[in-house]
């Protein structure tokens, strides 16, 4: 079965197509080509009528001079050039901050005035 020419029909790279580099356990197959080099289930191929040769375990740049005679594309490994992107700002708290000190300020004015009120108060008692 190595050096099998096969397409995927399942999975993220369905109707691409690869060759059988590797037999495995339990009716899987090591497939490499236009997919990516991984293992797969032997249900999950449709296999054409083209052989190519290939040793076991063959590198991908093997694999992909093999698949040239038949017209098949390489898969593009190229990484995308990197955006730089736009950092978030955080919001400030200052409003709340501002809010929490009126509010102490506050609270500190009703305790002095309330303490005022009980001196008055006590000077009159007395």
């Amino acid at each position: 079965m190595i050096g099998r020419v096969c397409m995927k029909i399942a999975g993220r790279d369905a109707g691409k197509i690869g060759v059988i580099i590797d037999t495995l356990e339990n009716g899987f197959v090591l497939i490499d080509g236009a997919v990516r080099r991984r293992k797969c289930n032997v249900m999950h191929l449709e296999f054409l009528n083209e052989e190519v040769k290939i040793k076991k375990g063959a590198s991908h740049a093997e694999v992909v001079k093999a698949l040239a005679k038949f017209g098949v594309v390489e898969r593009s490994g190229k990484v995308k050039p990197k955006t730089e992107r736009l950092k978030k700002k955080r919001k400030v708290k200052a409003v709340k901050v501002e809010k929490k000190v009126k509010v102490k300020e506050e609270k500190k004015e009703v305790k002095a005035e309330k303490k005022v009120v009980k001196k008055k108060v006590a000077k009159k008692n007395a």
